[in-house]
């Protein structure tokens, strides 16, 4: 199971067969989540918890009995800020639309037929030019 926090992590999970994808922690980089906004070097970030943390305790889902988690089955931590959640859902999708249309697809079935994921070596990558900025943090201007 990865984390899935970036866009092209959710694509990668369709292509790949998903058919559906967890996204607590993505969720939790806006606004509208729970959890404090917090100042770092790079930007903000904005506190998370898992639903199966003891931070969380959510004993009552997870059939332990009692009113205490036995163990925990969440993680706390940190999520690199994203600002509002209309917004940035609305470029994930588009993101997401513009990737199987990429490929070929504009149905998940076909998305998961059509899609060729391509081990590419660091030497090859710098040799095409491609430049990648996967930023979801916001800079400190």
């Amino acid at each position: 199971m990865h984390r899935l926090v970036h866009d092209y992590h959710m694509a990668l999970a369709l292509a790949m067969g998903a058919d559906f994808v967890m996204m607590g922690r993505y969720f939790a980089r806006f606004d509208q989540a729970p959890g404090a906004k917090l100042p770092t070097r790079d930007g903000f970030v904005k506190e998370y918890w898992g639903e199966g943390s003891n931070r969380a305790r959510n004993w009552q889902r997870y059939g332990q009995g009692g009113s205490q988690l036995i163990f925990e089955e969440g993680v706390d931590g940190y999520v690199p800020y994203a600002g509002d959640l209309h917004e940035g859902l609305a470029v994930t999708i588009a993101k997401i639309k513009a990737t199987m249309v990429s490929c070929g697809a504009t149905t998940l079935p076909e998305f998961q037929s059509t899609a060729r994921l391509v081990l590419v070596s660091e030497q090859s990558f710098q040799e095409s030019h491609a430049t990648v900025a996967v930023r979801d943090t916001p800079t400190l201007d």
